[in-house]
């Protein structure tokens, strides 16, 4: 179901492979500032990152793809999206950008992209994902992307790097 890959006017977005792990690891995947929303820990060592590649690229393409997104003009690994389909008729992804990209408009121009494209495909009918409500960076890119704010879910998500218990999140959906 999900494309090979999507561009935008500045980045090429396509599915994560083996040789990105230097970057994935040194750009962003050890940063605790960029891991500080995120449902994982920042890893600690190059294998961390290897083995978070193979859990992707073993997940079936038709359930779930992870995406690098490629800087168009420096080939330069900046960030990752998954998108995955949690039912018939929805997607869901997440997202994180390293700290350089950030301010640039980079994943609110590669989100538009793909909710452009999920809600052209006949059997799909909302795109969606939560962020913490205090992650208001998060928040704006969904709203960039054209998804709209639907509530506050509370207890929703453990992010580690937050503390043990599970935080409110704001639901962000877009449909057709």
């Amino acid at each position: 179901m999900f494309p090979e890959h999507f561009s935008t006017a500045r980045l090429t977005l396509r599915p994560i492979a083996p040789d990105d792990a230097d970057q994935i690891f040194e750009n962003y995947a050890q940063d605790p500032e960029v891991t500080r929303f995120v449902i994982w820990e920042p890893h600690r060592s190059r294998s961390e990152t290897d083995a978070f590649i193979a859990h992707c690229m073993a997940t079936p393409p038709e359930v779930a793809r992870t995406y690098v997104l490629v800087d168009r003009a420096t080939q330069r690994v900046l960030g990752a999206l998954d998108l995955r389909q949690a039912s018939r008729h929805r997607l869901e992804f997440g997202y994180v950008l390293a700290r350089s990209a950030w301010g640039q408009g980079l994943m609110s121009e590669a989100l538009t992209e793909i909710v452009g494209w999920a809600l052209a495909q006949p059997t799909v009918f909302r795109i969606g994902a939560v962020c913490d409500v205090e992650n208001i960076a998060s928040a704006r890119v969904m709203e960039k992307a054209g998804l709209s704010r639907e509530g506050v879910l509370r207890r929703w998500l453990v992010h580690p790097n937050l503390g043990p218990e599970p935080r409110d999140c704001y639901g962000y959906a877009r449909v057709r």
